[in-house]
């Protein structure tokens, strides 16, 4: 009777790149558009091999434009996620020569186009369920200013006192971020089908955080 011999498997061949010659920023621009989209998909906790193939480079040359993965994810939070804020945004909600609910429907309108994308939420929601501090530095650094502008400019126009703690600003001005916020969550992560188009739904929002202020604040 003939013994069976087991049969040891190949190791996995490594995957060569070959290795096309580009400018440093080039070379850094793919990357980071590259290392977004996989972050968006697989999360911010993935291996860097995984990324460089999904990048299509070696790991040698992805730590050669970045030190390491973190350098990487503070770019990514710099471009995807902090970078498309508008500063123009911060000066026309301000400007009062149209009424505040023109001027917070219209800057929610654009935000949700372009802030609040699929990939965007996806990369913002893993990054918020990891150690990554994208979220926290985001909320700090650019939401609660866009709160605070929008809840000052609301009550003045009302006619309402605003209240002396900004962290009691920022909670108001969340009732209405939170459920733009959410309406995004819903069409693009939840898959949420409805037949009323966003800038609809964003304007109903609008209205009713208007309207609800004057239940909050007390007169000025």
């Amino acid at each position: 009777m003939e013994s069976r011999q087991k049969k040891t498997a190949a190791p996995p061949k490594k995957v060569r790149y070959p290795t096309v010659r580009m400018p440093q920023a080039e070379r850094r621009a793919q990357i980071l558009g590259k290392a977004s989209e996989f972050f968006a998909e697989h999360g911010v906790t993935a291996q860097t091999r995984a990324l460089a193939d999904a990048c299509g480079v070696s790991q040698r040359l992805l730590y050669s434009v970045f030190p390491n993965k973190a350098a990487l994810l503070a770019a990514v939070y710099e471009t995807e996620i902090a970078g498309r804020i508008k500063a123009v945004w911060f000066v026309l909600l301000k400007d009062r020569s149209k009424s505040v609910e023109q001027r917070v429907t219209e800057f929610y309108q654009e935000y949700y186009d372009l802030i609040l994308t699929r990939r965007w939420l996806r990369l913002f929601l893993h990054a918020s369920l990891s150690d990554v501090a994208m979220a926290p530095a985001y909320i700090t650094k650019i939401v609660a200013n866009l709160l605070e502008i929008i809840v000052d400019e609301a009550a003045l126009e009302a006619g309402l006192r605003v209240p002396e703690d900004p962290a009691l600003t920022q909670e108001i001005g969340w009732i209405l971020h939170g459920t733009v916020s959410h309406l995004a969550i819903r069409r693009h992560i939840y898959q949420n089908a409805n037949p009323y188009d966003t800038k609809t739904v964003i304007g109903l929002h609008v209205k009713s955080f208007m309207a609800g202020l004057k239940a909050i604040l007390p007169a000025a």
